[in-house]
C-alpha cells in the first residue's frame, strides 16, 4: 500500500481538566467569608453605637432606654425589633411603641404616651399629673396645673373607680372637659361608682363614671339653657333623669332614692311630667308650668 493512501492521524482527545482548581476556588472563598464574618461581628459596625427615643414627655429617655434592655455597645443583631418594642410598650405610662434599626448600629424608638387628663395634689403637697392608664407623674418644681384640666381630690390609689375614671377621661375631648374643674367621689348604695364634678360656671353635677360619657356632651348645651334663664349656679344631677336645683345649704343631703322620688312626685315649681323614653326606656322631665319671675324655685326641672 502505498504512502498516500495511508489514514491521517486522528487528532489527540484532551484530557479532562482536574477539579483540583475548582475545589480549591470554592474552599477559599467559604475561608474568606467566614473569616470577614468573624472581623465583622468583633468590629465596631455590628455594635449599638446609638439609641434614640422620640415622642416622649413625661418619661426620661434613660428610663426608655433601660426598659428596652439594650445598651450601647449591645450586639446590633442579638434581639430583634419586635421583642425591644414589646419590652417598652408594657411599662406603665407607655400607650405604644415602634422601635426601627438603621445599620450601621442605630436603634431608634418612637413611643407614644398615655394622655393627661387630670392633675392631683399628693399628700406632701406636690403637684401630680394623672395620665388615662391611672399612672401619675411627679410635676416638675415650679409646674402650674393648667386651668383647663380637672383636678381629682378624694381619691385614694389603688381605687378601681380612680382608674375606670381616668380611662373614661382619656376617651373625652379635651374641649369637653375645660369647664370641669374638680371631680370628687361620691359613691352611693345605688350608684357606687358616682361622683361630683364642680365646673368653673358655678355648678355641681353628679352622675357617674359610666354615664358620663353620654352625660359631658350635654352639660355645655344644658348649663347654656340655664343661664338662659338667668340660672347661674345651683346643682344638675345627671343621672337617669337631668335636672337642676338650687344651693340650699339647709336642706339635708337627698340620696339617690329621695332625688328620683322627687323627680317622680314633682316636688318643684315646674311641675315635670315623667314621659318614657323610647330609645332608653328612661324617664324624662318635661315642664309644664312655667315659673314666675320672683319666687325661687326648690328645683328647676330641664328635659334631657
Amino acid at each position: 500500500m502505498s504512502e498516500d493512501r495511508k489514514v491521517p492521524a486522528l487528532p489527540a482527545v484532551p484530557k479532562p481538566r482536574a477539579r483540583t482548581n475548582r475545589k480549591l476556588l470554592i474552599f477559599l472563598f467559604i475561608f474568606f467569608a467566614i473569616l470577614l464574618v468573624i472581623l465583622f461581628f468583633q468590629s465596631s459596625l455590628s455594635r449599638v453605637s446609638a439609641i434614640e427615643v422620640q415622642g416622649n414627655e413625661l418619661m426620661a429617655s434613660e428610663a426608655i432606654g433601660q426598659a428596652s434592655q439594650i445598651a450601647v455597645g449591645d450586639r446590633f443583631f442579638a434581639v430583634s425589633s419586635a421583642t425591644i418594642q414589646q419590652r417598652i410598650a408594657s411599662m406603665p405610662m407607655i400607650k405604644s411603641a415602634e422601635v426601627k434599626k438603621h445599620f450601621p448600629g442605630i436603634i431608634r424608638i418612637a413611643v407614644e404616651e398615655f394622655p393627661k387628663v387630670a392633675f392631683q395634689i399628693a399628700a406632701d403637697g406636690k403637684k401630680q399629673a394623672v395620665l388615662a392608664d391611672g399612672a401619675v407623674v411627679q410635676l416638675a418644681a415650679g409646674s402650674s396645673i393648667p386651668l383647663d384640666m380637672p383636678i381629682l381630690t378624694g381619691w385614694t390609689d389603688g381605687d378601681p373607680n380612680k382608674a375606670a375614671l381616668c380611662k373614661v377621661l382619656g376617651e373625652i375631648p379635651e374641649s369637653a372637659l375645660s369647664d370641669i374643674s374638680e371631680i370628687k367621689p361620691d359613691p352611693s348604695e345605688s350608684y357606687p361608682d358616682k361622683i361630683k364634678l364642680y365646673t368653673r360656671s358655678q355648678f355641681e353635677v353628679y352622675t357617674t363614671i359610666a354615664y358620663l360619657p353620654e352625660k359631658i356632651d350635654n352639660l355645655p348645651a344644658y348649663i347654656a339653657s340655664l343661664q338662659e334663664d338667668h340660672i347661674t349656679s345651683g346643682v344638675i344631677k345627671m343621672l337617669e333623669v337631668e335636672y337642676h336645683a338650687p344651693f340650699d345649704p339647709n336642706e339635708e343631703p337627698k340620696t339617690d332614692k329621695d332625688a328620683s322620688a322627687s323627680q317622680k312626685t314633682g316636688n318643684s315649681t315646674s311641675s315635670p311630667n315623667p314621659d318614657t323614653n323610647k330609645d332608653g326606656g328612661k324617664a324624662t322631665a318635661k315642664p309644664t308650668t312655667k315659673p314666675t319671675a320672683k319666687p325661687t324655685p326648690k328645683e328647676t326641672v330641664k328635659p334631657s
